[in-house]
Parts: C-alpha cells; sequence; structure tokens
C-alpha cells in the first residue's frame, strides 16, 4: 500500500504542474485582460502596470516565473484586482470560512443521506422507505439556489431564529442555513445510492447464510452488509467532498459568508489571473489527494482489493 501511494503522489505531481500550465496558457489566450475596462486606459498607463505584474514579458517566462514562486516561495502573487493584497491572503481569509461549512455539510449529508438510504432497504416498500425516498426526492428538487432563499425566508424574516448572513466561527448559529443549503442535494443523492447498493447487497449469497445461522439482523446489517454497500457510496464522495469544501458562489452570495467561492467566481469576472489561479491550483491539489484517499477506503472497506 505504501509503494502504491508513493506511485500515486510521483504521478500526481506532473498532474498538477500540467494543471497549473494549461490554466495559465488558456486563461491567456481569452480576449481581454485584468485592467480592460469599459473605459480604455491610456496607453503608458496600461504598459506600466503590464509591465509592473510582469504581464509585459512572453508567456513562458511568466509561466516560469509563476512555477518558480510556487515551487520556491509558495507564493501565488499578488491579485491583479486587490493590488494591496496578495492571493495568500484572500485565499487564507475565505478558505477557513469554505472548509469549515463545507466539513459540516458534508457531515450531514453523509450521516443522514446514509441513515436514510440504509433505513429505506431495510423497510422496502413500507411506509419508512416510501417517507425516506420521498425526502431524498423533495431534497433533489431542492437545489442550494433554491433552498438558501426558503431558509432565509422561513427562518430570518418570518420565524426570527437565525441570522440571515455573516458568518462567526464562535457562534453556530451562522453555521445552520449554509449547512442545510449546501449539504441538502448531496444528502439526497447519498441516500439514493446506498439504497440501492444496500438493497443489491441485502440480496447476496453472504447475507442469506448469516442469516440463515441465526445472526441478529442489526449484525447482518452492520457487519455483513453496510461495509460492501457503502463502496458506490464512497467513489461518490472524492468528488463531493471537495466540491463541498472549495465553495459555493452561492452560500456565499446568499448568506454573505466571505468564503473562496465567490472570490473566484468575481475573479473570473475580474480577469483576476493570480486569484484564478491560485483556486484552481487548490480544488486540483484537493480533488487529486481525495481521490487517493477514496482509493485507500477501497482496499479498507473491501478486503479483496489489492494495489
Amino acid at each position: 500500500m505504501f509503494a502504491y501511494v508513493l506511485r500515486r503522489m510521483a504521478v500526481a505531481i506532473p498532474t498538477l504542474l500540467l494543471l497549473i500550465v494549461l490554466s495559465f496558457v488558456l486563461m491567456h489566450l481569452a480576449p481581454g485582460g485584468p485592467f480592460t475596462q469599459e473605459r480604455e486606459l491610456p496607453a503608458q498607463v496600461l504598459a506600466n502596470l503590464n509591465a509592473k505584474y510582469g504581464l509585459d514579458q512572453p508567456l513562458w517566462r511568466q509561466i516560469w516565473n509563476y512555477l518558480y514562486g510556487i515551487v520556491a516561495h509558495f507564493d501565488f502573487g499578488p491579485s491583479f484586482v486587490y493590488p494591496d493584497r496578495t492571493v495568500n491572503q484572500l485565499i487564507a481569509e475565505g478558505f477557513p470560512v469554505t472548509l469549515t461549512y463545507g466539513a459540516l455539510s458534508f457531515l450531514f449529508a453523509v450521516v443522514v443521506g446514509v441513515a436514510l438510504g440504509v433505513v429505506a432497504a431495510i423497510r422496502q416498500n413500507s411506509f419508512l422507505d416510501y417517507l425516506a425516498v420521498g425526502i431524498s426526492i423533495g431534497a433533489q428538487v431542492l437545489p442550494n439556489f433554491v433552498m438558501a432563499p426558503i431558509l432565509v425566508l422561513v427562518f430570518t424574516l418570518w420565524c426570527g431564529l437565525l441570522p440571515g448572513g455573516g458568518w462567526s466561527f464562535s457562534d453556530p448559529r451562522f453555521w445552520v442555513m449554509p449547512v442545510i443549503a449546501l449539504g441538502t442535494s448531496y444528502m439526497a443523492s447519498i441516500a439514493r445510492i446506498t439504497r440501492s447498493s444496500m438493497l443489491e447487497v441485502l440480496g447476496s449469497n453472504h447475507i442469506r447464510t448469516a442469516r440463515a445461522k441465526g445472526m441478529p439482523e442489526h449484525r447482518v446489517v452492520i457487519r455483513h452488509a453496510l461495509k460492501p454497500a457503502l463502496l458506490p457510496v464512497i467513489s461518490y464522495l472524492g468528488p463531493v467532498f471537495v466540491s463541498m469544501i472549495t465553495g459555493s458562489v452561492v452560500i456565499d452570495i446568499y448568506f454573505s459568508t466571505g468564503g473562496i467561492g465567490k472570490a473566484f467566481v468575481d475573479s473570473a469576472l475580474n480577469r483576476d489571473y493570480a486569484v484564478m489561479m491560485g483556486v484552481t491550483i487548490l480544488i486540483g491539489a484537493l480533488t487529486i489527494l481525495f481521490n487517493l484517499v477514496v482509493d485507500i477506503l477501497y482496499a479498507w472497506i473491501d478486503p479483496r482489493i489489492r494495489y
């Protein structure tokens, strides 16, 4: 297993470098630039700005300087739109917020989704099954851009129970609505995958053998059925976790959380190359990391898998 992890890490480094180069080239090939405005800047002012940020250099030189700054100093450079702030500062301010509500949303989606799926599979075609499936379908048709304003309307404007915006690490009331809005649709998908996988496992031969030996039903479910039923769920959770902890622009806009989701979209609209690259590298690195974690969990859950 250790050798497999080393091989994956050896492949991850050139993959991440290729992602950086391709993203850098594609951004610079798009028309316009970070200083392109409705009212054109004087040519001398534009030339001075390009020279200050190194945009007047050949593209290969810009890529080399950018890669050297990351590898040697872990420096993503200054923001073009916010000249008094660096990309490292913007990510350091927004990512902890996004990581907090993203991780809580992930935990909420996994716990509730797996529980609904298991209950629905065990009590197939019963009231509990119909209720769990109904909750899943209802959650699936309410994406976060629909759920967020509904939560604000109900819990803030009508009931006055929760703050309608802002963020505080010390006050859990600010966490509730972002977590529910972000995790609900993922929870529904996890519940559907868990139910279908659990039904397939419960009909397998080793489950019938365990029941024939007189093993209690709760031990059959927890010890013999749950782990293999979670394999498809685990494969789904890897990219889901990355998408949750790297932010949702809808959550950041509706609840004014200050996460990096809105910063990423603003950087794309403003052509802030440095911020776009910083968030892109963050997402790419986390995707590679958690895909590796998913593969390791596969081997832990299913002993038949060997790397």
